[in-house]
């Protein structure tokens, strides 16, 4: 979200940035959460004019939404290859955020326009806005509701028909606060509302750290980050020029993950803790 928000600390997960080594896997310094780093397995092709906010795999089908007002889109990608199938562009110049898919529809937020986009999944049309109290940041669904984050160490609850808030879990490492929670990803539990990708059991919530290049894996009932990842040096110098921050999770299968960023020109697929 760089370039419209102010830098908050994110005192916890530097902390845990501060006792990773370069590579393999170190405990935090309370030694309590494992650390590791993603494996590349493989790279995939990315438009790097979209400001990623939010990615999701579901059905064979890449979603993506991006944002910057006048520029934010709902797109339709090929996951082998990252071509752009279908766009459409979020009406009243809305700035775009994260995205889910809810059987035949698919969520998306705005970020401080104070609504929630419904779409018809099999032609992307818009079937409605609905009022959003706060800001929106990243959107994900599991267990028959969905999961935003706001930007804070807070995760709220959804409804995944009405959109209206049905609660909220604080995010803690070692009992502090992680803020600066950003574009999230929803994996495993039971009959998880975006019907994803299968191979993971326990109900759990990946989420990137706003301006950090760290990944936490969230417990969804008590809010306790169960590990962190470090995804520094994806990108060659080459690829980083004018990329943005690292944004963008999506599941495969069993450990497999799609990760990329805002104008990032390429995607990655990796191996990350279970």
């Amino acid at each position: 979200m760089t370039g419209r928000r102010s830098l908050r600390a994110a005192a916890a997960v530097l902390l845990v940035a501060a006792g990773l080594t370069a590579c393999g896997t170190a405990p935090d310094p309370a030694g309590s959460v494992p650390a590791p780093r993603p494996v590349v397995l493989a790279e995939i092709a990315h438009d790097p004019s979209a400001f990623t906010q939010g990615l999701e795999l579901d059905g064979g089908i890449l979603y993506e939404g991006t944002g910057l007002e006048g520029r934010s889109q709902l797109r339709e990608l090929d996951p082998a290859t990252g071509t752009l199938r279908r766009s459409v562009p979020l009406p009243s110049g809305y700035f775009g955020e994260g995205i889910t898919v809810v059987g035949d529809r698919i969520w998306q937020l705005t970020w401080r326009d104070g609504v929630a986009l419904e779409w018809d999944r099999a032609s992307l049309r818009l079937l409605r806005e609905v009022p959003m109290d706060g800001e929106g940041w990243g959107l994900c669904g599991l267990d028959n509701r969905l999961v935003r984050s706001d930007g804070t160490s807070t995760l709220r609850f959804h409804d995944p028909a009405t959109f209206a808030e049905t609660g909220s879990v604080e995010v803690t490492l070692d009992g502090d606060p992680v803020p600066d929670l950003n574009e999230l990803e929803c994996v495993g539990g039971r009959g998880a509302a975006a019907g994803g990708a299968g191979g993971v059991g326990t109900a759990q919530v990946w989420a990137n750290v706003w301006q950090t290049d760290r990944l936490v894996r969230i417990d969804p009932d008590t809010g306790r980050v169960t590990a962190v990842v470090d995804a520094s040096g994806l990108l060659t110098p080459q690829q980083s020029a004018g990329a943005d921050v690292l944004n963008g999770i999506a599941h495969v299968r069993d450990d497999e993950y799609l990760l990329t960023g805002k104008l990032w020109p390429v995607m990655f697929r990796v191996r990350l803790p279970t």
